[in-house]
């Protein structure tokens, strides 16, 4: 792709973010969300191949949809209350309606089905876009109409999303695919929380922006997009490898890394609004995802290629590592002792 096409696109992404984070009335912020799903149609399908192509068109398809229905409920809310504010959802049925809005936005199960198929039709650098900017406006949607949303509707999303995105990730091969089950099953953390501490659903993103990010450029540096592939790739990035293997432990959220944190503070906060049973089943359904994350840091750093592979053997490589990688690596592992900071 031209580089001031791309620059143009990346910029109108950052802008349609802005417009929507920074507007309290629901046209901007619809306005917002249209400007980020058309800038971001040229990234997904740059590589012309009939599987981006077909990634584009269901990605324009589900946010279509999922703008009309955000449109729809501020409308309904303007008729009965008067009122475009966006902090202002009071009536029943327009929460419901943006509810599910904001869940397709997301790709909340039961409306996950596209994302998987999207991110797998894109590149590594798109899906880390799809994976976090594009997920920035609809959190901070539902951060500001928090205290309208149904804390029971949520918890159900968010269970049925944490349960999904780790069964539905377990037999994958392809890394992309993983990650995007990944994305799912956090969102399931972020959206149960939510109507209890909003602040917490956002401390939760932004840590998990940070691994992601950590996570897919350390596989975009090192070129691995199936399983197999990653494999072989010991040989040629060790110690990349092995920072790799952390970083995927921090996101299935392990102590003492970073990841442990944002389920640490969600635990404790489900506890402390009686919800103990609530905070023990996603801690047993996070164990689904904690499989996968450790098959793929198995391939990454504890299995030795075998002999009669198909794939060829890679060089060792001793370029220095990407300083931004470098530096998401490291906080995506050491900022667990920051919890008192975040509590207080």
């Amino acid at each position: 792709m031209n580089p001031q096409a791309k620059l143009i696109f990346v910029a109108s992404l950052l802008l349609g973010t802005t417009i929507t984070v920074s507007s309290n009335h629901w046209v901007m912020a619809w306005a917002g969300l249209e400007i980020n799903t058309l800038s971001i149609l040229p990234l997904i399908s740059k590589s012309h191949h009939p599987r981006a192509i077909e990634a584009a068109t269901k990605y324009f398809l589900v946010q279509a949809t999922a703008s009309t229905l955000v449109l729809f409920s501020s409308m309904t809310n303007a008729m009965y209350t008067g009122q475009w504010d966006i902090t202002q959802l009071a009536h029943p049925v327009s929460c419901l309606i943006l509810t599910a809005a904001l869940s397709i936005k997301l790709g909340l199960v039961p409306f996950h089905f596209w994302f998987p198929e999207v991110l797998q039709g894109s590149s590594l650098t798109t899906g880390l876009l799809l994976s976090t900017v594009m997920k920035f406006p609809p959190i901070t949607l539902l951060y500001m109409t928090a205290p309208s949303l149904s804390p029971s509707l949520l918890a159900t999303l968010a269970i049925l999303s944490v349960a999904l995105g780790g069964w539905m990730g377990l037999n994958q091969t392809q890394v992309r695919k993983i990650m995007a089950f990944s994305s799912i099953s956090h969102l399931g953390w972020m959206a149960v929380i939510l109507t209890y501490d909003p602040k917490l659903t956002l401390l939760n993103f932004y840590l998990y922006t940070m691994m992601t990010a950590a996570v897919f450029l350390t596989l975009n540096s090192i070129k691995a997009l199936k399983l197999s592939t990653l494999i072989t790739t010991w040989a040629k990035t060790p110690s990349l490898n092995a920072a790799l293997l952390l970083t995927l432990l921090s996101l299935a959220g392990l102590p003492p890394l970073t990841g442990f944190l944002p389920k640490w503070l969600i635990i404790q906060e489900l506890t402390k609004q009686d919800m103990a049973p609530m905070a023990t089943l996603l801690s047993l359904l996070s164990l689904l995802g904690l499989f996968f994350y450790l098959r793929l840091a198995y391939c990454a750093t504890i299995t030795l290629p075998p002999h009669t592979t198909n794939h060829v053997k890679q060089w060792y490589n001793n370029k220095p590592v990407n300083a931004s990688v470098a530096v998401l690596i490291t906080l995506s592992l050491i900022m667990l002792p920051i919890a008192p900071l975040v509590s207080a």
